[in-house]
């Protein structure tokens, strides 16, 4: 895990894409949102805290809270709304989207916002405090100090115990913007939940994400159009889809697992395959950026130095060298799972898909491009085994999510699939 600490939108096209250049056009489908966060945005401007001079609204009061938690499905765009809202609060414009203010926000490099974003399996204690205990200082060079808690799902207990403190009394010019999928206990502590203002973000429609590949990416209206049609609207997946061959290489590899299921030999080399796809996409995010960070780590330490103090200084290192491997170890874990995660939603809309043709709804469909196989597959099956092998996809992304080790839960997928 790391803390990244980081130094009047015009209205919504056809599809709630903001136009213009204002901060809003980053946020993607989500008109009502965007209108919720522009009015707090404003509510904000007007408050006058306890040191000002001049009439204003109290902090709290109105439409501006100090603590905020948007939830919504993956790839809806949770933190691209929070960061965008911190660029508002931030703004004299309330997110103009040209001013240093708003840049540097968006860029992650404002002095007076704060990022807790996970790399390894958690959120933990230590990393919270130390945030929280910057954040309650007076800002340095804009109104409010705004701490962004990306996946706050993977908060610990201990670090949600500390977190809570500080959302139940916060300093007067601190704000907390939390983001995770649901309100849900499971996802966010219900006194957390409690303390927070709800903003509730929609899975961004097909159309609008199909825009902005073309208007802001630059990509063949074609590709940006299947793109979106089968990313289950997660905008970064459209645009790996789109630009990055492998990607759709992995897609159609997963997508191919329950035309292999007739044969176990079969069956079982395409589970292998997807692990290791897994492992090898986490791997190769890891090669580069581990490799740097071992290096800024010995420059940091004075690796090579002579003389007085040398030894500590080795001691030091190898702390440091430990507690790295440790962190980098555990982001990998976690990129392995990620990737295995996106291969399981794939599969779950392939059952899904089935699930519905078997039963005959007329509901959009998760995969469009494979109609002709999805109801191949509809009709040599019943809606029960469907749904059997619906919830045995949705099982195994809970066995992974509890530290089964992937190959196993994997291998028992696969026969779970069989078995129909």
């Amino acid at each position: 895990m790391t803390t990244r600490i980081a130094h009047v939108a015009k209205p919504s096209g056809s599809w709630g894409i903001i136009d213009g250049v204002s901060v809003w056009s980053q946020v993607v489908g989500q008109p009502v949102a965007v209108a919720e966060l522009q009015a707090a945005a404003a509510q904000a401007a007007r408050v006058r805290f306890s040191d000002e001079q001049g009439d204003g609204v109290a902090p709290g009061s109105g439409g501006m809270t100090h603590s905020w938690l948007f939830t919504g499905p993956p790839g809806s765009g949770r933190s691209v709304a929070a960061r965008a809202f911190a660029a508002a609060l931030e703004c004299p414009d309330q997110g103009c989207g040209e001013c240093p203010a708003c840049h540097t926000v968006m860029a992650g490099t404002h002095a007076d916002v704060r990022e807790i974003v996970p790399e390894g399996l958690s959120i933990g204690v230590k990393e919270v405090r130390t945030t929280i205990d910057v954040a309650a200082r007076r800002p340095t060079t804009a109104r409010w100090q705004i701490v962004i808690v990306e996946d706050a799902d993977r908060l610990t207990e201990q670090a949600s115990n500390a977190l809570l403190k500080s959302v139940e009394e916060p300093a007067e010019r601190t704000v907390f913007l939390l983001c995770c999928p649901s309100e849900h206990p499971d996802d966010i502590s219900v006194t957390i939940r409690s303390r927070c203002r709800a903003l509730r973000l929609r899975t961004p429609a097909p159309e609008a994400i199909a825009a902005v590949l073309v208007e802001r990416d630059g990509i063949p209206e074609a590709d940006a159009t299947w793109a979106a049609s089968v990313c289950g609207g997660h905008i970064g997946r459209a645009r790996r889809l789109a630009r990055v061959p492998e990607a759709r290489e992995e897609r159609d590899a997963v997508l191919a697992l329950p035309r292999a299921l007739r044969s176990a030999a079969d069956a079982f080399a395409a589970s292998d395959a997807m692990v290791g796809a897994a492992a090898s996409e986490a791997a190769a995010l890891a090669e580069s950026r581990d490799e740097a960070e071992r290096e800024e780590l010995a420059v940091s330490m004075g690796a090579g130095g002579t003389g007085k103090g040398t030894a500590q200084a080795q001691r030091s290192a190898r702390a440091a060298e430990k507690d790295l491997e440790k962190r980098q170890k555990s982001r990998t874990t976690r990129n392995r799972r990620d990737a295995l995660d996106r291969a399981l939603v794939d599969l779950a809309g392939y059952y899904r898909d089935v699930l519905a043709r078997g039963l005959g709804a007329s509901v959009t469909s998760t995969h469009p491009d494979r109609a002709t196989e999805i109801g191949a597959a509809a009709r040599d099956s019943t809606p029960e085994a469907s749904l059997r092998r619906l919830e045995a996809v949705l099982a195994c992304r809970e066995a992974l999510a509890t530290n089964v080790k992937p190959e196993i839960a994997i291998d028992a997928l696969v026969t779970s699939l069989r078995a129909g």
